[in-house]
């Protein structure tokens, strides 16, 4: 790997199998992605249920690190989307 790390308007996003992360960790907060469940289109494998969650990168508990969750029934596209917009506003406070 070079180093670099894939990126969604302007945030790197970091995946490992049904886990991915969006922001930099050194910001107050990121967003973590968990993909719940996929579904078969066309012979391909599509995310159609996924955890959104808001975490606080400066709290060292874990459990006490979430700051808001949502469960959606979408794609991840539609999950980067309010990743994105909760990301955003949260950085803006």
């Amino acid at each position: 790997m070079n180093g670099k790390f894939s990126t969604y308007k302007g945030y790197p996003l970091v995946r490992c199998e049904d886990q991915i992360y969006y922001g930099y960790m050194s910001d107050p907060y990121v967003i973590w992605i968990q993909i719940l469940a996929k579904k078969e289109v066309e012979g391909e494998q599509m995310v159609s249920k996924v955890r959104v969650v808001q975490l606080d990168t400066n709290e060292p508990n874990p459990v006490n690190a979430v700051v808001k969750n949502a469960v959606r029934e979408c794609g991840l596209y539609e999950a980067l989307d309010i990743a994105d917009v909760w990301l955003k506003k949260a950085l803006a406070q």
